[in-house]
């Protein structure tokens, strides 16, 4: 730590300070403190002999230039730079520090990963949890009501039996930001739900307004979707990571691809940016790429 290789100096003591100021005044725990410890001892040995007190914001950016090609990822740098910042706002309230140098910057930008999504036959083996008993009812009607409306997973296990008109084909969802919105079903979700809701009344404990319930009668835990649906898809041996998102983004994707309609897709996933939507028009291309390159002769290498 930097207290323990430059006691001479000044770095420590103002660490020191500073963590005391952490833990004294903001109530900060322990464990965070020395996670700012770490950070800033850093920027302690990136500095060299250069005072804080002359650091500039060039030599903050080229810092951390450095740290990003040793392999340090966008939120590590976005720690840092945080911690670096609020050290140096430190340090011009109690020490004088006329200038911070971290002010205004901001780490590298993750690479944008694209959502998972299943192939439509995937997505369709799924699907066929054979109905040896009511959990299993159960969990295919979650996964059709995933897959067909394209649910968050808070939204899934927060649905209540009077959310649903089967007859308008429509499942009332409460979203982010407590914004509800109507998403429409498809027939065999209908199907699956209306099969799940004649067992669900021999598990379900009295008043109980969950639609989806566990062996006690209560409303199920995330968690415990989770487990359910990974299990089911090493049982059908998909070759895929089975959770409640990828079902979302196969929703997502495979409505885009039929019908390009991104405003649509934006509305039915309750997005209050259509540039969150936007990611799946990068995987609608990726699609028809591969169907390019599997079809056009123009694109197929000679052998």
């Amino acid at each position: 730590m930097a207290g323990e290789r430059r006691e001479e100096g000044g770095n420590a003591e103002l660490l020191r300070q500073y963590l005391s100021h952490l833990q004294h005044e903001r109530r900060l725990s322990p464990l965070t403190g020395k996670s700012y410890a770490r950070d800033i001892d850093e920027l302690f040995r990136l500095a060299g002999e250069t005072p804080l007190a002359e650091l500039q914001i060039q030599q903050i950016r080229r810092f951390i230039a450095q740290l990003h090609a040793r392999g340090l990822g966008s939120r590590t740098l976005a720690r840092m730079l945080s911690a670096w910042r609020g050290f140096y706002g430190y340090l011009g309230h109690a020490h004088g520090f006329v200038h911070n140098p971290c002010a205004g910057l901001k780490a590298p930008k993750a690479a944008k990963t694209l959502p998972q999504a299943l192939s439509p036959e995937q997505a369709a083996h799924l699907m066929e949890v054979p109905p040896d008993d009511a959990l299993a009812l159960r969990d295919r009607a979650m996964l059709e009501l995933l897959y067909s409306s394209g649910l968050r997973l808070a939204e899934l296990v927060g649905t209540n039996l009077e959310d649903f008109d089967f007859a308008a084909g429509e499942v009332r969802v409460t979203g982010k930001g407590n914004k509800t919105r109507i998403v429409p079903l498809g027939r065999l979700a209908v199907e699956a739900l209306q099969t799940w809701l004649t067992e669900r009344t021999l598990l379900v404990q009295s008043e109980e307004k969950a639609l989806f319930v566990g062996k006690a009668g209560t409303r199920l835990t995330p968690r415990a979707v989770q487990l359910r649906l990974k299990q089911w898809g090493i049982k059908l041996g998909i070759n895929a990571n089975i959770h409640p998102h990828v079902l979302r983004h196969s929703f997502a994707t495979h409505v885009l691809q039929s019908s390009g309609d991104l405003r649509a897709v934006q509305e039915m996933l309750g997005h209050a940016n259509i540039s969150t939507t936007q990611v799946y028009t990068h995987l609608d291309f990726q699609h028809l790429a591969k169907v390019y390159d599997a079809a056009h002769p123009r694109a197929r290498k000679k052998p």
